[in-house]
């Protein structure tokens, strides 16, 4: 049996809408979580309710990645169109661009303040961070010789982004091995 991404993802996406907190954007009288605004992104002219936003879902993703494994394993359920899930936007993935020098912030404030999930260095870094997690994807692939289909984007970040990023991490910040950017967090946005 087949089940797609698509089906737990809203599953996902509106049976847990309640943890967002309140305060959040809200469309259509739905809390959107992890979606923000970003002053580039161009919503004049545009009756869609979600125009100008960037939409993140690093906990609903997180989750839908997590809940694949024991549906395939325990179910047997063979999950379709992983090719829709995107790579995850925080901290261990965000943090491996910047401590490689992949990302180099405008601003040496970057790495030594704290930024609320809002603010648009965050919004861009993360957005930046998702980008380059199919750059790495596409050129992992080729250097394997193999597809999508073969070599998801979850498996990338399962054995590799998430432990690299940890890693990297660890050297360069011993006492901590926290990120180089600090996120002022509710819980929500890592």
């Amino acid at each position: 049996d087949k089940l797609s991404t698509h089906s737990i993802w809203k599953v996902v996406m509106f049976g847990f809408e309640a943890i967002w907190p309140s305060g959040r954007l809200e469309i259509d009288g739905h809390n959107m979580g992890d979606v923000w605004p970003h002053s580039a992104i161009s919503k004049e002219d545009n009756d869609d309710p979600g125009a100008g936003l960037v939409c993140f879902h690093k906990l609903s993703q997180w989750l839908t990645y997590s809940l694949m494994e024991p549906l395939k394993e325990e179910l047997k359920l063979e999950i379709s169109d992983l090719q829709y899930m995107t790579g995850l936007p925080e901290y261990r993935n965000g943090g491996l661009f910047v401590d490689l020098g992949v990302l180099v912030p405008k601003s040496s404030k970057t790495l030594t303040d704290s930024h609320l999930p809002d603010s648009e260095m965050i919004i861009e870094w993360r957005a930046l961070t998702v980008c380059l997690l199919d750059e790495l994807a596409a050129e992992l692939r080729k250097v394997l010789d193999t597809t999508e289909a073969d070599f998801p984007l979850v498996k990338i970040l399962e054995g590799g982004t998430w432990k690299a990023g940890r890693a990297i991490a660890k050297k360069l910040r011993p006492d901590t091995c926290s990120p180089p950017v600090s996120i002022i967090s509710d819980g929500t946005v890592f």
